[in-house]
């Protein structure tokens, strides 16, 4: 199987899928991974653009992602970016990685470069219907981020359920952890939702609800087969 991860920013495709990237790559699965911002201005513990860069590597090497590919829209801006070059970066990455799943954030995520990922991923999924030569995606699924998913603000639009959970085990949840320590500056301590112990503590409830041993929860919205 195939999968590619579509996110907003780095971080968030180990936030949202770090176990279950880490299950699938060690399982024999390829994962790659297509981040839209690669730059660090508007984050809270502001590294360097280099220093992001190489957490990025450090961390997607270690979860055991196959291929990056980076883009440079402007972070927390991603609104005032055309929705077509959104949109053909993604699907430029559809066409050379050809995978089965995309997964990508929930729409009604807090922040605007997750909608505006979302949004452009909803439209990039259908280019096998205007290009024949394109692989057809089999499924398309949200992920859930820590600190931008749980706060369900926006009720005006339907918010994260969960209908797929991938069990991952504390050998994922610790993989996760690890893999999220790479990125200098993410991790706070608890209650925040980016602390260890609210990690560890949503993989379990995750788990309990569909009886499996600590489980990554994700809504699948397409599937074609």
């Amino acid at each position: 199987m195939k999968y590619l991860l579509v996110v907003a920013h780095p971080d968030d495709e180990v936030l949202g899928a770090g176990a279950s990237m880490w299950k699938w790559s060690h399982g024999g699965d390829e994962v790659n991974v297509a981040i839209m911002c690669t730059e660090a201005k508007a984050r809270a513990f502001r590294p360097s653009d280099a220093e992001l860069e190489d957490d990025t590597d450090a961390a997607t090497n270690f979860i055991g992602v196959s291929k990056k590919y980076e883009a440079t829209f402007p972070n927390i801006e991603m609104n005032t970016v055309p929705h077509l070059k959104l949109v053909q970066f993604i699907e430029s990455a559809i066409r050379e990685s050809e995978p089965d799943i995309i997964i990508t954030h929930h729409p009604a995520d807090t922040n605007n470069d997750h909608l505006q990922t979302s949004m452009a991923c909803q439209e990039a999924i259908r280019l096998f219907q205007r290009q024949p030569s394109v692989k057809p995606v089999k499924e398309f699924w949200y992920m859930e981020v820590p600190s931008c998913s749980e706060w369900a603000i926006n009720d005006a639009m339907n918010l994260f359920r969960p209908n797929c959970y991938v069990e991952v085990g504390m050998e994922g949840v610790e993989a996760k952890c690890k893999a999220l320590a790479m990125y200098r500056g993410v991790m706070r301590p608890y209650p925040h939702p980016r602390s260890n112990e609210y990690i560890e503590g949503l993989a379990a409830m995750r788990g309990s609800q569909w009886g499996c041993k600590y489980a990554e929860a994700f809504q699948v919205v397409l599937r074609r087969y």
